[in-house]
């Protein structure tokens, strides 16, 4: 009797974890209620598109951000306006992003778990782009980067450094 009852929870416990990725259509009417003006298109709960502006301090500029989501590929957040962002001088790429070219940032490790489809993008990858725009903007003036973070290396090389 101990054995079914150890055996049902164990059950209800998987079932629950597997169970609490938050629907694209939760996701899609939460960014509409946070962001009445911008863009989504949703297809099912396959994949998902946003594109809106921030501003991530009062004295900073409006950025259109895209936000891509695709089933079992993660989120990728690509800055759209400014077309170019600034680079400091000297510098030739922008700092922890995975493409200057493309403006694609690195806002978490993915190895890490830092994000799992589990959050809301609205409290967790939206804040991390403005958080990632602010160093940026301070990275114009300083040419330092004090955003932080891990990135995985460009040439898909394995990270020397890091200790699995």
């Amino acid at each position: 009797m101990l054995l079914v009852l150890k055996l049902k929870i164990i059950i209800f416990t998987v079932q629950k974890r597997k169970n609490r990725r938050v629907s694209l259509i939760v996701q899609e009417g939460k960014l509409k209620s946070i962001y009445p003006n911008s863009k989504i298109s949703r297809n099912r709960e396959n994949s998902l598109k946003w594109i809106g502006i921030i501003r991530p301090t009062p004295l900073s500029e409006e950025y259109e951000i895209k936000l891509i989501y695709r089933k079992d590929k993660g989120v990728d957040v690509y800055i759209t306006k400014p077309k170019v962002l600034l680079l400091s001088n000297g510098k030739k790429e922008l700092p922890h992003v995975y493409s200057t070219k493309k403006q694609k940032l690195c806002l978490y490790y993915p190895k890490y778990r830092e994000w799992t489809v589990e959050q809301l993008y609205t409290d967790s990858i939206i804040p991390w782009t403005s958080e990632w725009l602010m160093h940026y903007e301070l990275w114009l003036i300083t040419g330092i980067w004090n955003g932080g973070g891990k990135h995985p290396p460009k040439n898909k090389e394995k990270d020397k450094t890091e200790k699995d």
